[in-house]
């Protein structure tokens, strides 16, 4: 079951534009567009004559022409032409979905439009910072949305499932502090490492040599948004007693976490660094390198999901202390279903 009064993530800010671009949401089909003003719109993408897609159709000003027959829509929803007639059926009419846009990304609301608040809408600020240099992707899952937050909570599997990019022996060996922030419902994971080997993705990134010291700090705001603050530096470069940090390397990775369906996932994900702002050969590889990590995860998910379809009813799972901050994460998303049954 989704968690439907909450907002989520349907596109990049880039992805939107003239063109109508189609995509599913908690099960809903959407059709995305900019105006001429440049504001985005979300609807229903099912004309309400004889439900084509109206993805597959194109804009008139502002104005969204179904493909098939004609039915026209502004942004709204509301139909204000059809064709042979020069009334316009009182129900003629799609649905409208709330959207703001905020950090580079294209939030919507898919629950009851009276509790959209947008004051509710996670930040990720680097992603639209000067300071940060950041790049981008997004790639489709078909598992279910639950499993990749258990993937992201629970880093330890960098180590095995990512080794030759971000993953190395100490990341699964060092334990972990989970604290659960229950008035804000935000789950926070930590690993620090004092002394651990640099994977290619940082080595080659920041240009350090020998063994780093590397903290991994995640802030998961459920359903929708997951944090990784990163930072990395020689071994013994800390941080200064005022908390200011110029001799560390500092990587924000941003997860969006969309449902799609009950069944697939779609996975937004960026990587924004306050180094080597300039450098296309860093952008360029740390794109690429990321987007082999996340094609891993969903490998992965994938398979996983397959499993679970085919397992009994009742089978039970095996848990251990790297599980904290993904069964925190857990239970508060059971919570705020349990808010909407």
């Amino acid at each position: 079951m989704f968690v439907r009064d909450q907002w989520y993530v349907a596109a990049y800010g880039y992805e939107v534009g003239r063109d109508l671009l189609s995509r599913t949401i908690l099960g809903e089909p959407l059709v995305l567009y900019r105006t001429e003003d440049g504001e985005p719109v979300a609807l229903a993408d099912r004309c309400v004559h004889r439900r084509y897609p109206l993805s597959q159709s194109h804009l008139d000003g502002d104005t969204v022409v179904c493909g098939y027959h004609g039915f026209t829509y502004d942004r709204t929803g509301a139909c204000v032409a059809v064709p042979g007639q020069r009334r316009v059926p009182r129900t003629a009419r799609v649905a409208s979905y709330p959207v703001v846009e905020q950090d580079s990304f294209v939030w919507v609301w898919i629950g009851e439009r009276e509790r959209a608040d947008e004051s509710l809408i996670p930040r990720a600020p680097w992603l639209a910072d000067p300071a940060y240099t950041t790049v981008s992707g997004m790639e489709p899952l078909a598992a279910r949305y639950e499993l990749l937050v258990d993937n992201l909570m629970d880093l330890s599997h960098e180590t095995y499932l990512h080794g030759g990019y971000i993953g190395t022996p100490e990341v699964a060996e060092t334990p972990i502090t989970t604290e659960v922030d229950d008035k804000n419902g935000v789950v926070h994971v930590s690993r620090h490492m004092a002394d651990a080997a640099c994977p290619p993705f940082y080595a080659r990134s920041t240009g350090i040599e020998g063994r780093i010291t590397r903290r991994q700090d995640i802030e998961y705001h459920p359903p929708c948004l997951y944090l990784l603050h990163s930072r990395v530096a020689p071994v013994g470069v800390l941080p200064n007693a005022d908390g200011s940090d110029p001799d560390g390397f500092h990587v924000e990775v941003v997860y969006a976490i969309t449902p799609e369906t009950e069944h697939s996932t779609l996975d937004f994900w960026a990587v924004a660094r306050d180094f080597a702002l300039d450098d296309q050969g860093v952008s360029d590889f740390l794109r690429e390198s990321n987007r082999t990590v996340v094609l891993q995860d969903v490998t992965a998910l994938n398979i996983l999901e397959r499993v679970i379809a085919t397992e009994p009813e009742g089978y039970q799972e095996l848990s251990i202390n790297i599980d904290t901050g993904g069964l925190a994460a857990r239970r508060i998303l059971q919570r705020m279903r349990d808010v909407r049954s």
